[in-house]
Parts: structure tokens; C-alpha cells; sequence
């Protein structure tokens, strides 16, 4: 029997194939599907496109740089979708596809015409559109700049030159004046080489080691590793050719390598990312480097693993409703949630998860396209893993195919004495492939001393202690007291244990502790309290869990909902543990799963004269944390013998 053909969201025009479980056993999808969300994506722009095609004007609330930059922003990233798609079919698709792009060029970059695109100023929004539309040039070249006049090709260098000389954000913006300059440099249009190898430089400033590189100075680290800071030399390479420094080039291969290896084990097995880190509704553009490591060589993933995590990723928010009815990325995570956006996000912002359509560049013959489909990490094992360079820990269970991170290290501030804030989207525990922070502010995943009026501190700047093994420790300051905290991780199980440093005698604030939210469209997750703990559960199973291991007595638990805050659902749902006199220590597990096998009880705590926290997981397993009473948490040392 022939599999049915199966519509993409709202249009019944636009046809998935059927899916092909011979070679993709995982999740179906082959190549033919990434063309047609290809397709549909681009057609779905048309409506919006000026008389010229220079520009597209999304419906939504402008960025903060105007419609006007927006309106660039719309051609640019839909253009580099458009050029992978052309080169990835070696030009074989609708001509209209090559003429409205190439109209586009022309329009938008001519000094005197209606539709002329903003200049290339000091730190401004055309700087990141610039780099976009330089890819899309070399990538496309052979189809559209090849062909086109030599008076909108000197228009184009004109505009593209305004890089040059040109004052640049001390970020991954530094790699955009590198993409466009060498751009122009394969041109023949005048670039500065000095500012070329100026940008490279500074990113060698920001690597952390592991395969991490932080976003400028301080503790970035995010999905900017994966659509930014090594796709761009990845990109700058092939555009380069034979004027990159091969030792360059062989650096940035061996760290992307480094990183896809740590990169794999963020995605669930649903193909959800872990939702942490800003720029959230570019979504399944984390799938970018995966492409990128086969496109140049350097990924230590098996081809068919490579294609599993990619098509993962595109296939979970093609079944969420992604793109919307109209063929639209909207400023959102599945629906519509302005909390994930920036200031400079706008309506046609959403469309830089063009970058997961690299992969169409590699030929149909290439073993990532050709091999079956391979199980990703989170599809046969429960892992755990440390990574020091961000301060992250990762745990995830197969059962559940639930990706966890526990965050005690990125907080995306400059280095002091810039002022602290408290981004949802960095300041929280942890994060994960199967919830969402509520935002802009919420419970979970947080202690908060409070004060009279119940207004929750916040973390702020986090002071990473150590990542090793299954634990990871930092301490930030709350209301003038230091807070250190040590995470343990056991399959789907986190104990924290917090010490407050509280002079002897002096009271401790109230505190109050969240576990994860959960978020639902259709109904509010159930709840359930006693004392010590609190649960919430989702019709699906997707269950909540906070339990008060040490230090809580007397507590109740509480759980606080919401609606309109969480990115995964309209109706959201938090376990809290809340103590109206808190204790200079603190031990609490919290639970996150699915899986209906899971233990929410059987764990204790207790703590040894030398102040060491003995901990026993619902398993029966123990861990020890030392020098907690010292007020200075240290590193874990071998488990004791016949535990583990």
C-alpha cells in the first residue's frame, strides 16, 4: 500500500511526499521533504513582496531598526533560502524563483529607486542582512550574479561595500563583515583584507576550548555556536577558496568537529532543541552546523545520524504547525510568543532558520542524503555529560526522549562592572527539549529569596564553580547573601543543594524554590501538593516534580499558573516549594518526564558532621557533596566504595 501524501499546515496545495521509513526508519523525511518546506516557505512570502521584490514586508510589529530594515531583512534571509534551493537542484527550479530574486538585487540596490535598501551604517541592522545576501551571491552565483548586468553588479558591490572601514558590534556581527568583505574580495570589488583577518582573530579571542565559543566577551553561550560562530567561517571558507589560510581553515573544522560531537545531544527525541538562549524563533536553523560539518569535512557524526537530527528537527515544528497557514515563520517558538523575541526581532526575523536548508547544497549522491537513517544519542541511552567550557550539564533519558540542561555558567552579561539582569532565557537551573521558561518572569527552575511584598530575587550574574562528571556548581548573589549551588544528575533525576551564607544567628528570608513548568494549549496541567512537594502533569503524561529533601520542614507545596506566559502552550503550570523561614541549607530534587516508570519518591538527604550532603537518589543510588558547610563547594571526588 502507497503511504498518502501529507499536507503542510494550512495549504492543501502544498503536498509533503510520503514518507520513506526504508531510509529514514527515524523519521521518515528525505530529501523531497526539505525541498517541498523549501518551497512552501518561499511561495508563502510572495504576497508580501514590494512591486521590485526588494523587499518583504511581513505582517507583525516592527523591529526596533523600522519597517524599512525589515523589509530588507524579509529579502535577504528568504534569499538565502532561495539560493540554496537553486544550487541544490543545480538550477533546475521555476525560473520566476532566479527572476524575482535577481529583480530583488536590482531594486534594492539602486541608490535613487523606491525600493533601495538602507545603507550599510555603524552598527546597524543592514550589517547582519549584508552578510546573508553575500552568501546567497556566492552560493547562487553561478544562476543569478553571473548573469546579471554589469550595472546592478556594481550597484550590489557599491551597497555591500558599505562594510568596509564601517564600525562593527564586538560580536558574532564581526563575522559578517568578514563573510561580505571576502565576498567582494571574489569580486574584485574593494574590501580590506585587514578587517578580514581582524574578524577571524576576534573570534579565535572567544573560544572557550571543547568546541565552545562564548558571543563576545563575558559568558554567551547559546545557539549562537550553531547558526553563527561556526557556520560563518564554515561559509567565509567556501567563499575564500584559495585565499583562506589553510591552518585557519583547519582550526575551524577541528573545533566544529568538537562541537557537533557535544551538538548532537541537544536535540530530544521528538527532534525538539533544548529551549535555552535568545533568538528562539529562528528554531529549527539549530540544525545548521549539523549540514555544515558535512559540507566541509569536519563532523565526527555518522551521515545517517546527521540527516536523523536535521530532518528531527524540521519534522517537529512541520507537526507543531510551523509554517503557520499562510506559509509563515511567525515571531514565536510553535504559535505566535513575542517573550522569545528581542528588541531588534522583527516579522521577517524568524526567517534565519533558512540556514538548516544548507543541506541542500551536498549533492543527492552525498552519504547524508544517500545513507539510513541512525538512531540520534538521546534515541538509545540515558547520557550525561559535562561541559565545562558553558558550565552546562547535560541529562537525557531514553524512555522519555527528554533532553535536560542544567545551566550553571551562561548568563549572557558583559564582564562586570557591567549591571546584572536576568534574562529567563539564561538565568534559570536548567532547560530542556520538552519545556519552556516562563517569561518574562516565573518560578521555575529558580531560588528566590523574598522579600515582605513576595517579590522573588533574581539570579543574576552566575559565577560558574565547576562542570564534572554528573555534577556542576556556581554561586551568584541574592538580596546580599551568596548563594552557592551544587547540581547532581541521575537520569531524569536533579538534586540541588543550595547553601545560603547566612552569618550564624541571622534569620534567613523566605524562600521560595520552582521545578520545571509545563505548558499546555488545550487544558492547565493537573496539580498536586502536600507537604515537602508538589507535582504537575500534563494530559500526555509529561509530568512536573519538586520534593523537599533537607531543610524544608514545614513547607507546603504550591503550583503557580499561568496563562499567555510559555512559549511550548497557552496554559502553564509550576511546582514550588515555599518556606516562610528559610534555612542557611537546602536540598531539593526535581523531576522532569514522561516516562510513566519514573520514581518521584524514595530520595533523602542528610548531612554528616563535616557538613558533607549525603544524598540517595529514588533508585537507591547515593552521591556525596562535600564542603558544604565550608561555604565553598568543591569539585566531585571518587564515589565511595559499593556506591554510586
Amino acid at each position: 500500500m502507497t503511504a498518502p501524501h501529507v499536507s503542510l499546515p494550512g495549504d492543501p496545495t502544498h503536498l509533503l511526499p510520503p514518507p520513506d521509513h526504508l531510509s529514514s526508519p527515524v523519521t521518515g523525511w528525505t530529501r523531497a521533504h526539505w525541498e517541498a518546506v523549501a518551497d512552501r516557505l518561499l511561495d508563502g512570502l510572495l504576497p508580501y513582496a514590494s512591486p521590485g521584490f526588494a523587499q518583504y514586508r511581513l505582517p507583525g510589529p516592527a523591529s526596533h531598526s523600522g519597517p524599512w530594515s525589515d523589509g530588507l531583512e524579509g529579502f535577504a534571509r528568504s534569499f538565502l533560502l532561495a539560493a540554496f534551493r537553486i544550487a541544490g537542484s543545480d538550477g533546475r527550479v521555476g525560473p520566476a524563483l532566479i527572476e524575482r530574486y535577481a529583480a530583488g538585487l536590482a531594486a534594492g540596490t539602486d541608490p535613487h529607486g523606491d525600493e533601495r535598501w538602507p545603507p550599510i551604517t555603524d552598527r546597524a541592522q543592514p550589517m547582519v542582512e549584508a552578510a546573508s545576501i553575500a552568501i546567497a551571491l556566492h552560493e547562487s552565483r553561478r544562476w543569478l550574479w553571473d548573469h546579471l548586468d554589469d550595472g546592478v553588479r556594481g550597484q550590489v558591490a557599491d551597497w555591500l561595500g558599505g562594510f568596509v572601514g564601517a564600525d562593527v558590534n564586538d560580536s558574532n556581527w564581526r563575522l559578517f563583515q568578514v563573510i561580505t568583505e571576502e565576498f567582494l574580495a571574489s569580486v574584485g570589488a574593494p574590501h580590506s583584507r585587514a578587517e578580514i583577518d581582524a574578524g577571524l582573530a576576534r573570534l579565535d579571542d572567544w573560544y572557550r576550548g571543547g568546541g565552545w565559543y562564548t558571543d563576545g566577551d563575558g559568558r554567551k553561550f547559546d545557539y549562537y555556536n550553531a547558526w553563527a560562530l561556526h557556520l560563518y567561517p564554515v561559509l567565509w571558507a567556501r567563499i575564500a577558496g584559495p585565499r583562506a589560510s589553510p591552518e585557519t581553515v583547519a582550526r575551524h573544522r577541528t573545533r566544529l568537529g568538537e562541537f557537533l560531537a557535544v551538538h548532537q545531544h541537544f536535540f530530544g527525541s521528538d527532534g525538539a532543541p533544548v529551549h535555552q538562549g535568545r533568538s528562539l524563533t529562528y528554531r529549527f536553523a539549530t540544525a545548521a552546523p549539523l549540514w555544515a560539518g558535512a559540507l566541509a569535512d569536519a563532523t565526527p557524526l555518522p551521515p545517517g545520524r546527521t540527516r536523523r537530527l536535521a530532518s528531527g528537527a524540521l519534522k517537529h515544528f512541520a507537526e507543531h504547525g510551523v509554517p503557520d497557514e499562510r506559509g509563515l515563520l511567525t515571531l514565536g517558538w510553535y504559535r505566535p510568543f513575542g517573550p522569545v523575541t528581542q528588541r531588534y526581532s522583527g516579522p521577517a526575523s524568524p526567517y534565519w532558520a533558512s540556514k538548516a536548508f544548507l543541506g541542500l547544497l551536498l549533492p543527492e549522491s552525498h552519504p547524508v542524503w544517500t545513507a539510513t537513517e541512525e538512531p540520534g544519542p538521546v534515541d538509545t541511552a540515558d547520557t550525561t555529560l559535562a561541559l565545562p567550557a558553558p558550565g552546562w550539564l547535560l541529562h537525557s533519558t531514553a524512555p522519555d526522549g527528554i533532553v535536560r540542561l542544567v545551566n550553571h555558567g551562561s548568563d549572557r552579561l558583559p564582564p562586570p562592572p557591567a549591571t546584572a539582569d536576568d534574562s529567563p532565557h539564561y538565568a534559570r537551573f536548567a532547560y530542556s527539549s520538552a519545556a519552556a521558561p516562563e517569561t518574562p518572569t516565573g518560578p521555575d527552575n529558580h531560588l528566590a529569596l523574598l522579600a515582605a511584598d513576595g517579590t522573588p530575587s533574581p539570579r543574576g550574574r552566575i559565577h560558574p564553580l565547576f562542570a564534572e562528571g554528573g555534577r556542576a556548581a556556581s554561586w551568584h548573589r541574592a538580596r546580599g547573601h551568596r548563594i552557592e549551588t551544587v547540581s547532581v544528575v541521575r537520569g531524569p533525576w536533579e538534586v540541588r543543594v543550595h547553601h545560603l551564607d547566612v552569618p550564624p544567628g541571622t534569620p534567613v528570608p523566605p524562600v521560595r524554590e520552582g521545578g520545571w513548568a509545563l505548558a499546555d494549549d488545550i487544558a492547565p496541567p493537573a496539580a498536586r501538593t502536600g507537604p515537602g512537594w508538589a507535582t504537575a502533569r500534563r494530559a500526555d503524561g509529561l509530568t512536573s516534580a519538586i520534593v523537599g529533601l533537607y531543610g524544608w520542614g514545614g513547607a507546603e507545596g504550591t503550583v503557580v499558573r499561568a496563562d499567555g506566559a510559555n512559549a511550548f502552550g497557552h496554559h502553564s503550570a509550576t511546582p514550588c516549594l515555599e518556606l516562610g523561614d528559610g534555612a542557611p541549607l537546602l536540598v531539593t530534587l526535581v523531576v522532569l518526564s514522561a516516562d510513566p516508570d519514573v520514581s518521584l519518591t524514595g530520595a533523602s538527604a542528610s548531612v554528616t558532621a563535616d557538613g558533607t550532603v549525603e544524598i540517595r537518589f529514588p533508585d537507591g543510588a547515593e552521591q556525596r557533596v562535600p564542603g558544604v558547610s565550608s561555604g565553598s563547594v568543591s569539585p566531585p571526588g571518587p564515589a565511595p566504595e559499593g556506591r554510586s
